[in-house]
């Protein structure tokens, strides 16, 4: 245990020897070490003055930047169809395309849609023209509601 009229700790008693060290002075003469080619070895890009090769850089093969798609990728089959958990229609009493847009559960954009989970529903549903899981199938069928494609 350190007492207080011992020592002190404050920020600028603290002190990490070993943590800043001299900047290397490079091109000061041949007895420097690090005369003449100032550390660069010889020739080369990398020798030369402005001759920084960027990070990116894959020595002229076409860099990952360019190789990958610029915007996001989606698939023209999935544009217009979606799927949608039983959780979100539980309280509904019919459910079609229509209906689903109404309430904002898809966007206005999808023409297909299938419905899947496995969930008690707490009143039996009407289902038309929507594909369903066979869990979602069996939950609508146990709860007394219909399915017709």
């Amino acid at each position: 245990m350190i007492k207080a009229k011992d020592k002190s700790l404050s920020l600028n008693s603290l002190s990490n020897s070993g943590s800043k060290q001299n900047r290397k002075r490079v091109g000061r003469g041949i007895g420097s070490g690090t005369g003449k080619t100032a550390g660069r070895g010889h020739k080369g890009q990398k020798s030369r003055s402005g001759g920084s090769i960027p990070r990116w850089f894959e020595g002229g093969q076409m860099p990952l930047q360019q190789r990958l798609p610029k915007f996001g990728f989606s698939s023209r089959v999935n544009n217009f169809s979606t799927d949608l958990n039983l959780k979100a229609i539980d309280g509904l009493k019919e459910v079609d395309l229509q209906i689903l847009k109404d309430n904002k559960l898809i966007n206005k954009k999808i023409k297909k849609v299938k419905i899947y989970g496995n969930h008690k529903l707490s009143k039996p549903i009407k289902i038309s023209g929507i594909s369903l899981s066979k869990g979602a199938e069996k939950s609508v069928i146990d709860a007394g509601g219909v399915v017709e494609n």
